[in-house]
């Protein structure tokens, strides 16, 4: 819900603002980022790695969190006419003085609502995560409608923040009480993965100020654009996944075998649902471009192409983060990610250095590729999974994935894209029927095959059939019918 929000949000601001707007804010927003990762404590994290957090936990969290929050505005709001300097961008100061409001907010938020994670209580963190996403999103929209102006990203990302800030307080009560006596018990914990978050912020986030700095705004604008609809899909199929994963290893940390199978369990299911979508993503990326934001948008294509693929393939890692925190070996995920911002940098600025745009979704490749065996590798060293069995968990994914890329690039000449919006919408219509039946159809198929295991198949299976025995008894046409 939260990731159409944002999705619906993008593609009509798209069509109502600039790539060169885009850009413009990106680079404020990349540096507040890199800001908040520097002095983020990573104390939520604690707080649910807790056995039994106490009311002085939190309040030496919320604490924290109001000094953290106030120092990092206030350095973010002083660097502003050095930064809109040396981007020789002077409408950066006032963007980046008014984003330091928003950087304040954040410390003043209800430190408890991590618990709906600790507890796995889904609604309430449902209904704060959507109440700020709709916020920024009519906020922002509206402010886009009325003024045409990239100052309707800006004030949309302050009001996120704001009813964030206050939808936090009126869903789990919460009277802060400044206190620092619970900060030892949580730095113990937080630190090495406060550092790792540093490394890995300004890792993935510094290609976006060279894109601004030697490139310029307006590709930075595509740049940021395509990078936030490639990842889309996949985030979308993984998130809810994910973001449980974490409490509920948790509990399992200490039974090596049941983590073990939980793992790869999860880790199936992941790659079976957002493979399809992040490589179909890849294969749609010029009808849907052009179909929902316009011509002018056509330099996000190859943008979505190189990393809705790459970020598809790197799902087959993707829960070591969640894995690594649930045991406590948060300094095994600082050191991935210091080495890899050593690989990744020279990679990234090479690319960018040889070919700008393109040689840059290059390198991203190549270092994605990377990344996911790194993490591939952790895996293995936390629950004793080999690298095959990891990649065994997903082989009928990856071999339905390329049945459905192959069947689609086969018959794209049957449907060249046309330009009109009608065309572009049969177009995309023709491709995602194909691919799902061709994907669905090989996945089947090769379970079968297989003898029918355990496995994401057998999942949907049983959830289906499930819906099938609900639905049967309330049919008056089956009522006595021998079952």
């Amino acid at each position: 819900m939260v990731n159409c929000l944002g999705l619906v949000s993008t593609l009509l601001l798209a069509r109502l603002l600039t790539p060169a707007d885009f850009g413009i804010v990106a680079i404020a927003t990349v540096l507040q980022l890199i800001i908040a990762a520097v002095t983020n404590l990573s104390l939520a994290e604690a707080l649910i790695q807790h056995e039994d957090p106490q009311p002085r936990h939190f309040d030496t969290v919320w604490t924290l969190g109001v000094l953290r929050s106030a120092l990092a505005a206030a350095v973010y709001a002083l660097a502003a006419p050095w930064v809109a300097r040396a981007f020789g961008e002077p409408r950066l100061e006032p963007v980046m003085a008014v984003l330091a409001l928003g950087i304040f907010l954040t410390g003043l938020a209800n430190p408890r609502r991590v618990m709906m994670q600790k507890k796995l209580i889904f609604w309430q963190d449902f209904m704060l995560k959507v109440g700020e996403k709709l916020t920024a999103v009519i906020v922002t929209v509206t402010i886009a409608l009325l003024f045409r102006s990239y100052w309707a990203l800006v004030w949309g990302v302050v009001a996120g923040q704001l009813a964030h800030l206050l939808i936090s307080y009126s869903i789990l009560p919460y009277r802060p009480r400044p206190g620092l006596s619970g900060a030892r018990m949580l730095f113990g914990f937080s630190v090495w993965l406060t550092l790792g978050q540093v490394v890995n912020t300004i890792n993935w986030r510094f290609d976006q100020l060279l894109v601004g700095k030697f490139i310029g705004p307006a590709a930075l604008g595509l740049y940021t654009v395509g990078d936030n609809l490639a990842v889309m899909p996949t985030r979308e199929a993984t998130q809810p996944l994910t973001e449980t994963l974490y409490p509920a290893f948790a509990q399992l940390s200490r039974e090596p075998d049941r983590l073990r199978s939980a793992y790869q369990s999860a880790q199936a299911l992941v790659t079976a649902t957002a493979l399809p979508l992040g490589i179909g993503m890849a294969l749609l990326a010029r009808p849907l471009v052009l179909a929902a934001m316009g011509q002018k948008w056509e330099g996000a294509v190859l943008v979505i192409q190189g990393l809705a693929s790459i970020f598809a393939l790197q799902t087959l890692g993707a829960l070591a983060q969640p894995l690594a925190m649930a045991l406590g070996r948060t300094r095994s995920l600082f050191n991935r990610d210091a080495v890899m911002f050593c690989v990744r940098l020279p990679i990234i600025i090479g690319g960018i250095a040889a070919a700008g745009l393109p040689g840059l979704i290059a390198g991203r490749i190549v270092a994605g590729l990377i990344a996911m065996i790194f993490n591939m590798t952790l895996v293995r060293g936390l629950i004793a999974l080999p690298l095959g069995g990891q990649v065994a968990a997903n082989r009928r994914a990856l071999l339905s994935v390329a049945a459905m890329a192959l069947a689609v690039l086969a018959c794209r000449h049957m449907w060249e894209d046309g330009h009109s919006l009608a065309e572009l919408l049969m177009t995309i219509l023709l491709q995602v029927t194909l691919g799902a039946l061709v994907y669905c159809g090989t996945s089947v198929l090769l379970w079968r095959l297989a003898g029918q295991p355990p496995g994401p198949e057998s999942d949907v299976k049983r959830v289906l059939l499930a819906l099938v025995d609900r639905v049967r008894p309330h049919d008056p046409r089956l009522q006595g019918t021998p079952r």
